[in-house]
């Protein structure tokens, strides 16, 4: 099994492994961990071993690993590749296909990505047939939140639990992979563990470096600046990437000036509005402006 392009959680990967060495392979999995860590990539490198009809090989020829390397094995399902929402029809579909036969492997395996997509009716629709799989069927569920997962489903399934990748392995990653330049320590944080989060920022990376500087200007620049230098959080196909690193760089000021901590409340309280629908401009211009005499007024404070 081939797990040596996918970074982090060597436990999990250890146990699949020896699942696939020693024939131990069950009906049911439940993939649960942060977004981006990985858990959709090693749950089909798991398919591919389990569908494969020479797992003695390392670099495997077989009719079976050929045909699921060219996305075309008709004993493989990925179901929700793109994380939208799992309606009934599409569970019954998968419940009226699991009677049938594999063709060229011994099992036939499904990947539910993102299954806490599933509407409850689809959740209740698949319960029938992870309660009976035909023997020949593997099920995997694939979550970041399982909370909303039902827990007649969850005590049918083998729960593991993926870890966050460590932020050794990301800074590698991002630098070396990714090819991050100026990877400040706040940047490293947002990505929350994630790599898929460290890709999707590295489009926007330099605009969050900006944000940090915009941060530590707060305290030294007049509103005017502060005004001009906030342009770049007034970016509305980002806002929720924007504001979560502004609340990180934030935090990590407050560490040594307690006048910052009231500026993460501000910033939720923009969240909420914006979730409200509230003009977008206006609401902007009020977080920067708060903000501004937050730190301004504290400093004063102080002072005196």
């Amino acid at each position: 099994m081939d797990f040596k392009n996918i970074i982090g959680n060597r436990e999990a990967k250890e146990y699949l492994k020896n699942s696939i060495k020693e024939g131990n392979i069950l009906h049911s999995y439940l993939f649960l961990g942060t977004d981006g860590i990985g858990k959709k990539m090693i749950a089909k490198e798991f398919a591919k071993n389990i569908l494969c009809n020479n797992t003695e090989e390392e670099i495997c020829t077989c009719k079976s690993c050929t045909y699921f390397l060219s996305d075309n094995h008709p004993d493989f399902f990925l179901i929700n590749d793109e994380g939208e929402t799992i309606k009934i029809d599409q569970i019954r579909k998968i419940t009226e296909k699991v009677i049938e036969k594999p063709i060229i492997s011994d099992k036939k395996v499904y990947i539910i990505n993102n299954a806490e997509k599933m509407t409850k009716e689809a959740q209740n629709c698949l319960l029938k047939t992870l309660e009976e799989p035909p023997e020949y069927v593997v099920i995997i569920l694939i979550s970041s939140n399982e909370n909303v997962i039902l827990n007649t489903i969850k005590s049918r399934c083998m729960m593991l639990k993926f870890k966050d990748i460590s932020e050794e392995d990301l800074r590698k990653f991002a630098t070396e992979i990714l090819d991050y330049e100026d990877l400040t320590d706040n940047l490293l944080k947002s990505f929350g563990g994630s790599i898929g989060r460290a890709i999707n920022l590295k489009e926007n990376s330099k605009k969050y470096i900006s944000l940090e500087n915009f941060v530590k200007s707060l305290s030294k620049d007049d509103i005017i600046d502060i005004m001009v230098s906030a342009k770049i959080i007034y970016d509305k196909e980002n806002i929720n990437d924007i504001l979560d690193y502004l609340t990180v760089c934030l935090f990590d000021v407050s560490r040594e000036n307690k006048q910052y901590l009231n500026c993460i409340k501000l910033v939720s309280e923009c969240k909420n509005r914006l979730k409200a629908n509230a003009n977008f401009d206006m609401t902007i211009d009020n977080l920067v402006l708060k903000m501004w005499e937050e730190v301004n007024e504290s400093s004063c404070r102080h002072q005196v």
